[in-house]
């Protein structure tokens, strides 16, 4: 059972850094590190229920993956590029950490290029987490962010392979056939039905790959990855990853506790850790001109690169290995975890206010752009449009179809999904591609001569920094939000926006088009 104290603090530390304006991971994080000091809690069941959580976030990363995209150069060469610039720089560190600290002993030349490896990843736990409550899951840095990590994770199940004392079973190669799968998998899906059932199936799904995956010697993370990439593209794969998306956060926090059971380590050892954490301040510089060498804009090379300002789990995986075989003294593993939790307090509060940070730095940034940018990156052109809708969703799209009718041709969508605005466009809609959020994008967007904007984004918090966005650009004409509480619609209110409430006046909707149909 899991001790109900143990559930209070990760509470009360995830409200406290909440209020402060921080995500509440880091109150999970030092929520951890209290339970661990006071021995709180089944330390193996929340390894379990964190393993759980991971397991279910790269089934879901799957639901939404492109393997096309991976195959950008702006992807699998920028992973493989920071592999080759930042493993030698963390081994050498690691090799003359002994010069700096005598009592510490010499780490193993082979133990230094091994943990310099397990360090040169960054974390998909804290990334899709920042997107996700940014609202900026299929935005362009979003997508190529999660190529990055998912490159990463090839690299480190490789490793893993190589270096497992077990090599992959013989019938690890009838996994070849999986794809063969998919029809009887999404048949599975369709009759799930939208309750329940559709929740079990995915949880089930993906526990499933992943014990499939174990049982012939693969991480079985890669097995949850892979069959929901089989799944992506189906009808009610989207369905089936919203359903999915309270458990999958649900679980995670477990992981940012146990980060903390790993407990802390000597006053050398922390020493190292304060040391490892300082060299994770490089990160983004090289990911950021690493990016803007493939044709990249400044804002986005920023946001990819701090959303990647972390140190991975897979370090731990790696340290633990290292432990088992003997070849690194256990004092590492909670010097490694500590430099993991000490990286992400780090990027926190640079990824929370990434936007604010940007429109400062602006115009610095943006003299460092290549002349050419890729296509994606271009400035879009939105016509004579008066009215601009951003995101085109259900409410989105519904609100098109509607204005559409006393308003034709003075319309655009704006959608942050390319591949979605392409459909939209190819089904006779008025539809851009671009990131609301994007100052960039607003800027450029003309806005002085749009009588309204509608907004409609996937969650408060984002619908916000875009009024916030049009106010510092000192937009003058009418402003539409969509709210779902009834504090939301009064912040809303609050900043001038005309708002409708969702679930307030849902019914005074659905009455008003039984008598249109009445009439």
């Amino acid at each position: 059972m899991i001790e109900p104290m143990l559930v209070g603090l990760a509470f009360i530390a995830g409200l406290l850094f909440k209020r402060l304006g921080m995500p509440p991971l880091l109150g999970y994080l030092l929520a951890g590190f209290v339970a661990g000091g006071f021995h709180l809690g089944d330390p193996k069941l929340i390894h379990a229920l964190s393993e759980l959580g991971i397991i279910l976030l790269l089934f879901t990363i799957g639901l939404k993956l492109n393997l096309r995209e991976l195959l950008a150069p702006q992807i699998w060469a920028t992973a493989s590029l920071h592999t080759v610039v930042v493993v030698p720089l963390t081994a050498a560190v690691l090799l003359s950490l002994h010069w700096l600290i005598p009592e510490l002993q010499l780490v193993e030349t082979s133990v230094a290029w091994m943990l310099a490896f397990a360090l040169s990843f960054s974390s998909t736990v804290f990334a899709v987490k920042i997107f996700d409550e940014r609202g900026e899951g299929a935005a362009l840095h979003a997508k190529i962010a999660i190529g990055i990590l998912i490159v990463q994770d090839i690299f480190a199940v490789s490793f893993l392979v190589f270096s497992a004392e077990q090599p992959p079973s013989q019938w690890a190669f009838a996994l070849l056939a999986l794809p063969l799968a998919r029809p009887l998998l999404v048949v599975l899906l369709k009759q799930a039905g939208h309750g329940e059932l559709l929740v079990l199936f995915g949880i089930g799904t993906a526990l499933g790959a992943a014990a499939l995956f174990e049982l012939v010697h693969l991480e079985g993370g890669l097995g949850a990855l892979l069959f929901g990439v089989l799944l992506s593209k189906s009808s009610k794969s989207v369905e089936l990853y919203k359903s999915l998306i309270n458990f999958k956060d649900i679980f995670l926090t477990a992981f940012f506790l146990s980060i903390g059971y790993a407990g802390m380590p000597s006053g050398a050892m922390l020493t190292v850790a304060l040391v490892l954490a300082g060299l994770i301040l490089v990160r983004p510089i090289i990911y950021f001109a690493l990016l803007l060498m493939f044709r990249l804009r400044a804002r986005t090379s920023l946001l990819v690169g701090l959303s990647l300002f972390n140190y991975s789990e897979f370090g731990l995986i790696v340290a633990a290995m290292a432990v088992k075989s003997g070849s690194l003294p256990a004092e590492w593993l909670t010097t490694l975890a500590v430099a993991m939790a000490l990286s992400l307090f780090i990027a926190v509060p640079f990824n929370t206010h990434v936007h604010s940070l940007y429109a400062r730095i602006a115009d610095r940034l943006q003299k460092l752009e290549r002349k050419q940018l890729l296509v994606q990156e271009r400035a879009v052109n939105m016509g004579e449009a008066e009215i601009i809708i951003f995101g085109m969703g259900r409410i989105g799209g519904g609100a098109y179809n509607y204005l559409s009718q006393h308003y034709p041709e003075k319309i655009v969508g704006v959608e942050e999904s390319a591949d979605k605005a392409v459909s939209l466009k190819l089904a006779g809609i008025n539809c851009v591609s671009g990131d609301a959020s994007d100052r960039d994008f607003l800027e450029r967007a003309d806005l002085q001569r749009r009588r309204m904007i509608l907004v409609s984004l996937s969650n408060h918090e984002e619908n916000i920094e875009v009024v916030k966005l049009l106010n510092q650009l000192n937009y003058q004409g009418k402003v539409a939000v969509v709210s779902r509480f009834p504090d939301q619609h009064d912040e809303l209110l609050r900043m001038g926006c005309v708002t409708f409430n969702l679930y307030a006046e849902a019914g005074h909707g659905f009455a008003e088009r039984v008598l249109e149909e009445l009439a």
